[in-house]
């Protein structure tokens, strides 16, 4: 066997030029001497190979063994990201003993999907045997079906698919594939085939998902015709269905039949098959159309009959039906082979010694190129049937065919031409060139057809193979084809030796006349000039004029142009050469006579020289040395911008804040030196000129902002002339308006350099008023009550730049500017209308009242609050918090005038909410950045504000200046960040984060908080009742369900598959829910005292436009059904509960009836039907049960507490917060659950007693309403603590002591189990506190009063000896 991997690359042949005509013919290699290498190289030889057309699988095989390749993206050893060939499948093939693979073919089949783009769905390899039997498997190896045509062996199978027609006179052809017998050839309907492919893939599918592989695949469609008259056949070519002229119709009657030979009306369809061997040389048959009809035959997979045969034969066995020799005729029993349908040979080729070895069909059907023995390749006229061209000395050629469409744009329109080729408007035309392959002489060839030249020979090596399928994609129709664009090759050669896959492109143009050569040639200066563009020559001098010469050589306009473009687009070439070629270029089509110059061309060179001239002007005086003589003052600064000292101030003090925090946020950048310079090459590639105007290409945001850098940043800086530069770019034909945008593109994106260097704006100042003197700048009928397209234009930069620091002072400049020339404008109409009036009352200050300077006002205001907002936003406070989830060290979205605007009423708070996350503050700094508002509001509630504050102390230290920023934000938006609105957003955005990771549940804890901080009752009610409906009701049920489905706190594991979050998440995830309807409930109570608050809105802000705000969505939501909310309430403590402290055998849903299920997960605004009146026992009973379980477990996880070292008197804390008071909340809820109270109570008191709590348990007697039932309890508790002392220490004195006792008393004692007892180390002392209780509760006739009396004498009988 060999061993074979091929690598794929793409290679192109640019070693040889296509049209090199002064080059001799290639040189032969020599001859290797060494066998042994030829023999490894040549093992592709002896191989079946072949490639789908859309270069998407290959399939090499040898005897029985295949290989099939599909290609991959991988690194070279160059490290280049290339194509390569890897194994996809690998294994043998044979079915039948002793068979071998004869041929293959990888068809690819194309999708049924309307989404589809052209590529394949998937691709089908069909392999002939020596058996006879053709087989068609997956890509994957996986066999769909087996045929046994014909008990011959498979020759070649050759494929058909869809072309649509080129004329409307062409026959269209059907897809088919054929298969070629010694004998005999089979066609398959190729709509057949494509449809039983599909349903065997489907069927194999599924068979293997079910595990069943007994199928039966669909019937094929085929004809089968056995060719007479006729020695050998080698290959064949199937050439479609041909119609005949009326005239070769009454040729062939005649012919055939003779002169008195009928003739039907209807011209008869006939399908055409060529054969190659000999006796005839060639062979040329004709089936008509409709004279069979084609074959079924029920094809039965491979899979599926060899195991009914197995099991057949297996069962036969067993029942000792058969004997041995039946059994094994059985087994070579084959398919039913059809008998096929004779059809003689209608004319051939004689020529007796010669021997046809291989036939390929041109891609249009009308010319076939034969191989034969003789070392000649012939090429045969199809419809014909004659020979009309003949190649000698090709031994052992491979031949193969190209077709080309012309390019339409690539026409030159000739003056004399009147064909409808001569414009580019016309039908394309189509070339077909043969390839023919010598291996003998390692040498690739192409030739024009029919009687055309060789037009390109490829030195190759002695060892390739040729590879033309000669079709495309299965299964594309006239629609579809149309459509679908597949890129698929036509040709290629397969070199094993560098192991590569190599294409071939032909030129249209060589296809054309020899009087056409000139494009050729054209062609060829062009390629010569694009390696001379590519070599590195020192002398530059030289290659500039080489390149004049070739550039001047070139014939035809377009490739003219073509050429200038490249050389313009060469960045190896200095400004000077490119400017003289083009000059040069410019010159020689002026000299020469009008009428043969092209305009276009020289339309196009005069252009790129405009261009090239004002590259050079702008270099020029950025270049030059100018340093402007003038100092730069604060008091300038605030003259030019029109500001008083104050607000200059202000401006100044808001800029560094800025400034300082964005600093803070932003990533080092180094000083970037090539700043104002850019490559002539990327200079013209930027603009075009239009009319004498110059335009911007479409071109990115960096690039717009890079050109603009060139043509002012140093202007900016003050390092080049602003009068000079705007005077030479509005001389070039830049329109100011293109020339404004460029210099806001380049101010707003350089802000870290503006804002470090305040004398650019006096340079911005300057460049804006020059640009605003323009002609076209602004209209002269432009009047001041209407608005300005020029500032309007600024405006809208300003108001998109997320650059807020550049922005502002962009704006307060454009103001300025604005206002100068509003000004003068105004002084001119009033000095002409009030002539000799005292014009003193027009000074600098006073400012001419015009809709733009309102306008600008609104936008400053704008700008300020949203720079302060994007301060307040870059701002970091040093916390070292412990844990940062993913979800918080996201960036914050930059801000804009446009985004606030389009951000809706809340958009300003949500952007402030999504910081608070990002720090995580407590809500308690929102409050103490407000401590001013309160002060000025004294009859606000301040419940929460001590609280607030000491929880902020400790974080306090390291906030910097995170307070004053805030304070500064409220004040600017009073209306939006109102205290209410800034907790409602933030109470949002913290939930929102949570459902995103509810593993985070310290999320949902802050949200919580920051709902509770929410002083508006309307307001809490709508937020909480949002949350509930969108974030918490889905998976507080799917907790119920859960619990209720277990019956105890779930495990992780199950937590996380139904409610997505883990246990202990769950777990704080439930009390904040708890906490959640509380809320809800007490905002109901209260929000009847309150007003609904009425949302303003800043004036600055009033036209914002977007979605509706959250506290907005708040107050629209309706009122509550207070006691569903409240038998929610209670099912969310059950659940808490459960999961807190691990309770078993509960199933929450149990303590409630079937009205109470069906009122669960029901719309909290919805009135339902709850349980009224009188609950049954049983549900009391199983209720009861619970809260008992529930005090239990409280005090035990207290007790533990306590244990571990904490104060008893601080609530226990959870992982996620402060614990709930447990008993309370027990007897609260046994209110809600019809359970008594002081049961509740009474057991509460016991179990503190029992885990010896004594204090705790004095004071909790005192909620305690039936004191003589405690007592009792009480009693037998007192009785457990002794029982343990006297008999279970086993002391001397405790047995004395024992026996003194009355009996009543010892035997009561021994009753006692002090097992039940959790404490059992609790001093005598205390107990006897307990007994003085027990006797002060128990009236004195009760019946257990006696004992008490005992008990306390012999308490304190143990407590004497240790005194």
């Amino acid at each position: 066997t060999v061993n074979f991997l091929i690598i794929c690359k793409s290679t192109n042949w640019e070693d040889d030029g296509w049209g090199a005509w002064e080059e001799t013919e290639p040189q032969e290699p020599e001859e290797e001497g060494n066998s042994c290498k030829t023999q490894k190289t040549s093992w592709l030889q002896d191989c079946v190979l072949s490639l789908s057309p859309t270069n998407d699988l290959m399939v090499i095989a040898r005897g029985q063994k295949a290989v099939f390749l599909v290609p991959k993206w991988k690194y070279s050893d160059k490290g280049k990201e290339e194509m390569q060939f890897a194994v996809g499948w690998s294994g043998s093939l044979n079915v039948e003993e002793g068979e071998c693979v004869t041929s293959a073919l990888c068809i690819p089949l194309a999708s049924q999907k309307r989404s589809s783009t052209g590529r394949p769905d998937w691709t089908c390899i069909v392999v002939g045997f020596t058996s006879g039997y053709v087989r068609f498997y997956t890509e994957n190896g996986v066999l769909l079906l087996a045929q046994l045509l014909n008990e011959e062996l498979v020759l070649q199978l050759k494929c058909r698919t869809y072309e649509i027609p080129r004329h409307p006179g062409v026959t269209e052809q059907n897809e088919e594939l054929s298969i070629l017998y010694p004998a005999a050839i089979v066609t398959i309907d190729g709509f057949s085939l494509f449809q039983s492919l599909r349903a065997c893939r489907n069927q194999v599918a599924k068979a293997a998902a079910s595990g069943n592989e007994n199928i039966q695949p669909p019937p094929l469609a085929y004809k089968k015709w056995g060719l007479q008259d006729i020695d050998t056949i080698i290959d064949h070519a199937s050439i479609g269905i041909m119609t005949l002229s009326p005239f070769d119709q009454m040729k062939t009657a005649s012919n055939i039949g003779g002169f008195n030979a009928a003739i039907k009306n209807s011209l008869p369809a006939m399908s055409q098959y060529i054969t190659v061997g000999s006796n005839p040389f060639t062979g040329f048959f004709y089936a008509l159309e409709g004279s069979t009809q084609p074959l079924l035959s029920h094809v039965a997979l491979a899979v599926a009959s060899k195991l009914t045969s197995a099991l057949f034969n297996a069962a036969s066995g067993w029942l000792g039906w058969k004997s041995k020799h039946e059994e094994e005729a059985v087994q070579k029993q084959k398919p039913k082979v059809e008998p096929a349908t004779p059809l003689a040979v209608r004319f051939g080729l004689p020529d007796s010694r010669r021997h046809g070895e291989s036939i390929c069909l041109s891609p249009c059907n009308t010319l076939a190129a034969v191989t034969d023995d003789f070392g000649r390749v012939i090429l045969l006229d199809v419809a014909r049937g004659i020979a009309i061209r003949m190649w000698k000395g090709y031994r052992d050629a491979q031949i193969g065919w190209i077709q080309i469409v012309e390019d339409l744009h690539e026409r030159v329109p000739e003056k004399a031409d009147f064909s409808p080729f001569g414009n580019t408007q016309g039908p394309s035309r189509v070339a077909q060139f043969l390839v023919i392959y010598a291996p003998r002489r390692g040498i690739l060839e192409v030739w024009s057809t029919q009687q055309g030249p060789r037009v390109g020979a490829f030195n190759v090596g002695k060892h390739c193979r040729l590879l033309y399928p000669g079709y495309k994609i299965m299964g594309l129709n006239n629609v579809t084809s149309q459509s679908w664009q597949p890129q698929t090759y036509q040709i290629c050669l397969v070199d094993p030796v560098s192991g590569s896959v190599k294409t071939v492109n032909v030129p249209f143009h060589l296809a054309l006349s020899d009087k056409k050569c000139e494009r050729a040639k054209d062609m060829h200066l062009v390629k010569k000039l694009a390696a001379l563009l590519k070599t590195r020559s020192p002398n530059l001098d030289l290659v500039e004029t080489q390149i004049k010469e070739l550039i001047l050589d070139i014939k035809y306009p377009a490739t003219k142009k073509q050429a200038l473009e490249s050389i313009l687009a060469s960045e190896r070439l200095p400004f000077s050469c490119l400017r003289n070629i083009t000059q040069t270029l410019m010159d020689t089509l002026k000299n020469q006579d009008l009428e043969s110059v092209d305009e276009g061309l020289l339309q196009f060179c005069a252009n790129k020289l405009k261009l090239l001239h004002l590259y050079e002007s702008v270099s020029q005086l950025n270049s030059l040395d100018f340093h402007p003589n003038t100092p730069f003052s604060d008091n300038d600064l605030a003259v030019l911008l029109r500001l008083d000292e104050k607000e200059l101030l202000k401006l100044q003090a808001l800029l560094e804040k800025y400034k300082e925090e964005k600093t803070r946020t932003t990533t080092v950048r180094f000083s970037d030196d090539k700043d104002g310079v850019l490559p002539v090459k990327t200079f013209l590639e930027y603009l075009e000129y239009e009319k004498d105007t110059i335009n911007i290409k479409k071109i990115s945001e960096e690039e717009y902002v890079a050109l603009g850098s060139f043509f002012f940043w140093k202007c900016l800086h003050g390092e080049s002339s602003t009068e000079d530069m705007c005077h030479t770019l509005e001389s070039a034909g830049l329109s100011p308006q293109l020339l404004l945008s460029l210099l806001l593109s380049v101010w707003l994106s350089k802000e870290k350099d503006i804002l470090d260097k305040p004398q650019s704006v006096c340079c911005l100042h300057t460049m804006l008023s020059l640009l605003s003197k323009m002609k076209v700048a602004i209209d002269e009928t432009w009047d001041s009550q209407s608005v300005s397209p020029w500032w309007q234009q600024m405006r809208t930069a300003c108001i998109q730049s997320e650059n807020n620091g550049a922005a502002l002072l962009s704006a307060h400049v454009g103001h300025s500017v604005a206002a100068q020339i509003s000004n003068s404008m105004t002084e001119k109409k009033f000095s002409q209308t009030v002539l000799g009036a005292d014009s003193e009352a027009l000074t600098d200050s006073w400012e001419a009242l015009s809709l733009d300077t309102e306008y600008w006002k609104l936008l400053l205001k704008q700008l300020e609050d949203c720079l302060i907002l994007q301060t307040l936003l870059h701002s970091k406070a040093n916390t070292s918090t412990c844990k940062v989830s993913s979800l918080q060290a996201e960036p914050l979205p930059r801000l804009s005038v446009k985004k606030l605007l389009e951000g809706g009423k809340g958009g300003i708070a949500d952007s402030v909410a999504k910081w608070i996350f990002k720090q995580d503050f407590s809500p308690a700094i929102l409050k103490l950045a407000n401590k001013e508002r309160d002060a000025e509001n004294p009859d606000e509630p301040k419940e929460g504000i001590n609280r607030g504050l000491f929880e902020v102390s400790e974080v306090e230290m390291n906030l910097g200046a995170i307070p004053d920023l805030l304070h500064l934000a409220y004040k600017q938006f009073p209306c939006s960040l109102e205290l209410d609105v800034l907790h409602a957003h933030c109470c949002w955005e913290y939930v929102v984060q949570w459902n995103k990771d509810p593993e985070e549940a310290r999320f949902f804890v802050r949200s919580i908080e920051h709902l509770k901080h929410i002083l508006n009752a309307h307001v809490q009610n709508g937020i909480a009742l949002m949350m509930w409906n969108t974030f918490l009701v889905k998976r507080f049920s799917a907790a119920t369900y859960l619990m209720d489905k277990v019956g105890k706190s779930p495990k992780d594991r199950l937590c996380r598959r139904d409610v997505g979050m883990s246990d202990t998440a769950m777990t704080s995830f439930l009390g904040s829910c708890l906490d959640l309807l509380q809320t809800l409930m007490e905002a109901d109570v209260s929000r009847d005292e309150m007003q609904v608050p009425v949302l303003d809105t800043e004036d600055a802000w009033l036209s914002v436009e977007g979605p509706i705000s959250i506290v907005e969505l708040a107050l629209e939501q309706k009122h509550i059904h207070y006691p569903l909310v409240e038998h929610h309430s209670v099912l969310c403590s059950i659940l808490y509960a459960v999961m807190r402290f691990s309770l078993k055998t509960v199933k929450p849903l149990s303590l409630f009836d079937s009205k109470g299920k069906n009122a669960f997960f029901k719309d909290l605004t919805s009135i339902q039907l709850l349980p009224s009146g009188e609950m049954d026992p049983n549900f009391i009973s199983i209720r009861q049960q619970f809260l008992l379980k529930v005090v239990s477990a409280a005090v035990q996880a207290q007790h533990l507490a306590v244990k571990d070292g904490e104060s008893s008197e601080e609530a226990p804390t959870t992982p996620f917060g402060k614990d709930q008071d447990w008993p309370v909340l027990a007897v609260d809820l046994a209110h809600h659950l019809q359970v008594s109270e002081d049961a509740v109570r009474r057991h509460y008191v016991s179990e503190l007693y029992n885990y010896g709590v004594d204090h705790l348990g004095e004071e909790a007697i005192l909620q305690v309403q039936d004191k003589e039932v405690l007592a009792s309890q009480l009693l037998v508790l007192t009785g457990q603590r002794l029982a343990h002392a006297l008999l279970h220490t086993q002391t001397k004195e405790g047995m004395e002591l024992l026996a003194r006792l009355p009996p009543t008393l010892c035997t009561w004692l021994k009753a006692m189990n002090p097992q039940d007892l959790q404490n059992t180390d609790v001093p005598i002392a205390t107990t006897a506190k307990l007994v003085t209780k027990v006797i002060e509760l128990l009236p004195e006739n009760h019946g257990q009063y006696g004992l008490a009396l005992h008990l306390i004498e012999a308490v304190e009988a143990i407590s004497l000896p240790s005194l």
